[in-house]
């Protein structure tokens, strides 16, 4: 046992030390590596340097010759031009000038970073400029004065000087240059050699390396084998993880080729071999209309975003499914780029659910009643269509909200019974009052039912609401016509009594107007006549109702009537109401019933009245009219003949555009319960349009309300061929 001891422990001292000389031997490789690519490195940037200096220094000659010799050529052109005031030498002399200043500016980039050699330039610089500026002006005098001015300056010493100057600038410079690109290449030269001898030294020890080198290599190879080895056996066990996986998994190229998919994609693509998928295009399997939303999900998965998609797919075998993919970034270690890693399920049964529950959602949003789901805290869960109509709100505006508050004034003791109802038995069904969105109260027949958990937990209720407003109105309208039916039937009783009450006060009347002779009494009298009469006329026309008996119209004059109008204005109405009464003379007669039309003028005046309880002014006027073809097409009512036209104005509260719509309605007032039955209006049209005639109304809240009454006018024929006693009767009123 010891022995064996021994033995294991000198294999790992061994192993050790052999691991130990690996990494001496490794390291020692590096560093001579590394002091040689020191050596070579250093070495080269001296040859490049002694290179750069002396092609830099070959620039500068080259650019020193070219500046003095198109400085010669400069003055060259010019003189010639200054003799023989030739264009040609002129241009010679423009073009040999621009070549000056282009060389001078090269030169000065070539030594930016030279201080001295910039130093130099500066002051060669402004020479030159001079130089050529005194060539310009000599140029400019030849041109505007000629030769003979320009002579003098030629020969002048200071211009010969200053060019002098110049060319001795550039000699100096040039042997300066000459001199350092001398020292250049020979420094050049020596570093050239030390570089030789340095790469023959540098071989011979890359050889040994090289011999080292292979053994670590042979080793290593053997490392990697072992390693291949196992790395197999781990991808192998992986692989069997992978295919045990019930969902799909593909690993997906940058180029969206497929490189690995595991057995449950096989089967979701309905292939036998992943040789039939791999290196082929990952999308060629998705219908076509969801290819691009993939192409931008698998870019953003290549640029290391997250990502969910769902599209659908079709195997080779025919078969269509939704997937639903989540994919993730995979690194490449070797370039740092991602590759794309997809993890996808078959969710077309989801898809199909989801598709059943749009359906029936879409058989909710089809029907005409208000449907509406809310949990048991009353937050509101589904709202369909239907409830979108009745009510005004869209689904997004109230889904969350809570019921009670949204639709209910409060909460009535016939509500909490509804839920306590519900709670305990399922269901309920009942009427409630609601409110809108525009805050209108409606009447909805309403039927609950309670929907239960797995676990028979109360979860949510369900809610159909009908609207039944206008059912009620109608029921309302019904009981309140079979009311009048009855006050009718009573009516009709009761006119006999009520004629015998008028017939002694009439009679009583008659015998007062022989007593008392004087024109006051006369007067109130008189007054009280026709009223008692119109009474009686009124009791007939209610017998006639009753019986259905229509009235006989005769010829009427309007202004008889507008004048008892204004007696009971005056006499009943409060003071604060100012009467304004316009009726002209010459106003056409109508035919009708006197009775009926005095009932008309007595309800819109009593209208106006009740429109004005702090007083104001009403107007009664009537004018002759005649409507036109196109008058007539704007008002259904209206054809084309001559009319009377009677307007009641009065300065009151007014009318909402909403109230106007409405005020014909039979029943509907907006006097408060008691003050007012709804039917004075409705009568009134109703009269009207007996009468053939039609009505017209503006009004405006707070300025008054205007209502225009058009009623046929008699023809002059009927009027003339009227039986006296009549026409004593119209006369009379």
């Amino acid at each position: 046992m010891e022995g064996i001891c021994g033995r294991k422990g000198d294999r790992m001292i061994k192993r050790w030390y052999r691991v130990q000389k690996l990494k001496a031997i490794f390291i020692l490789a590096l560093a001579v590596v590394f002091t040689n690519a020191v050596v070579s490195y250093s070495n080269t940037v001296k040859l490049i340097h002694n290179q750069q200096w002396v092609t830099d220094s070959y620039k500068v000659i080259t650019q020193l010759e070219s500046i003095q010799f198109a400085l010669k050529d400069t003055e060259t052109a010019q003189r010639n031009y200054l003799i023989t005031a030739d264009v040609d030498d002129l241009q010679t002399y423009l073009a040999a000038y621009q070549k000056t200043n282009s060389n001078i500016q090269i030169l000065s980039k070539l030594t930016a970073d030279n201080y001295q050699k910039q130093q130099w330039i500066s002051f060669l610089e402004p020479k030159i400029t001079n130089r050529l500026n005194i060539l310009q002006q000599e140029i400019y005098l030849r041109q505007n004065q000629g030769f003979e001015a320009v002579q003098q300056r030629i020969l002048s010493d200071k211009d010969k000087q200053i060019g002098k100057e110049i060319q001795q600038l550039i000699h100096d410079s040039l042997e300066l240059e000459h001199n350092l690109l001398q020292q250049g290449m020979q420094q050049s030269q020596a570093s050239s050699q030390k570089a030789i001898v340095t790469f023959f030294i540098a071989a011979i020890v890359d050889l040994v390396l090289v011999a080292l080198l292979y053994d670590l290599l042979w080793r290593y190879i053997r490392q990697l084998q072992q390693t291949e080895l196992a790395l197999r056996q781990s991808e192998n066990r992986l692989r069997a993880m992978i295919d045990a996986e019930p969902e799909c998994i593909k690993l997906i190229a940058r180029d969206g080729t497929l490189l690995e998919i595991n057995a449950e994609g096989l089967a979701m693509m309905e292939v036998e071999s992943a040789d039939v998928l791999i290196g082929k295009p990952a999308d060629a399997v998705i219908v076509p209309e969801y290819r691009a939303a993939f192409a931008d999900l698998h870019k953003s998965i290549c640029q290391g975003n997250k990502g969910t998609l769902e599209f659908e797919i079709v195997g080779f075998k025919g078969t269509r499914r939704y997937i639903e993919t989540h994919a993730v970034p995979l690194r490449n270690e070797s370039d740092g780029t991602f590759i794309h890693l997809a993890l996808m399920r078959d969710i077309t049964q989801q898809k199909q659910a989801e598709q059943k529950i749009r359906e029936q959602a879409a058989l909710l949003d089809v029907s005409t009643d208000a449907i509406l789901v809310r949990n048991i805290h009353n937050q509101i869960l589904f709202w369909n269509q239907g409830a979108e109509r009745l009510y005004g709100w869209k689904a997004e505006e109230v889904v969350g909200k809570n019921v009670l508050q949204l639709l209910y004034k409060e909460i009535s003791p016939q509500l909490e019974d509804a839920y306590l109802k519900v709670i305990n038995t399922g269901e309920w069904r009942g009427e409630l009052h609601q409110l809108t969105r525009e805050g209108k109260v409606i009447i909805v027949e309403s039927r609950w039912t309670l929907i239960r958990h797995d676990n028979g937990q109360a979860k949510s209720i369900l809610s159909v609401n009908t609207e039944i407003t206008q059912q009620k109105q109608l029921e309302a309208q019904l009981l309140r016509s079979q009311r009048l039916e009855s006050i009718g039937t009573l009516a009709g009783g009761i006119a006999h009594d009520l004629n015998n009450i008028l017939s002694p006060i009439l009679m009583s009347v008659q015998l007062l107007q022989k007593k008392l002779p004087d024109s006051q009494s006369q007067q109130i009298l008189q007054t009280l006549e026709n009223n008692v009469k119109r009474g009686a006329n009124l009791l007939k026309q209610v017998l006639s109702f009753a019986r259905g008996i229509e009235d006989k119209q005769t010829i009427v004059q309007i202004q008889p009537l507008m004048a008892e109008i204004e007696q009971i204005i005056h006499q009943t109405f409060p003071n604060s109401i100012i009467c304004q009464i316009d009726i002209p003379k010459n106003l056409w007669y109508v035919r009708g019933d006197t009775t009926q039309l005095h009932q008309v003028l007595i309800n819109l005046v009593i209208n106006a009245r009740d429109a004005m309880p702090n007083g104001g002014i009403l107007r009664i006027a009537a004018e002759n009219v005649v409507i036109g073809e196109h008058s007539a097409q704007i008002n259904i009512d209206a054809k084309v003949g001559s009319y009377i036209a009677i307007v009641v104005t009065d300065t009151g509260m007014g009318m909402s555009s909403e109230v106007q719509q409405r005020i014909f309605e039979p029943f509907f007032t907006t006097k408060e319960v008691g003050k007012g039955t709804g039917l004075g209006l409705s009568t009134t049209l109703g009269i009207i349009k007996n009468h053939g005639g039609f009505v017209n109304v503006y009004s405006q809240a707070g300025r008054g309300t205007q209502f225009t009454v058009y009623l046929p006018a008699s023809t002059s024929k009927d009027t003339h061929s009227l039986p006296p006693e009549l026409e004593l009767v119209i006369g009379d009123g």
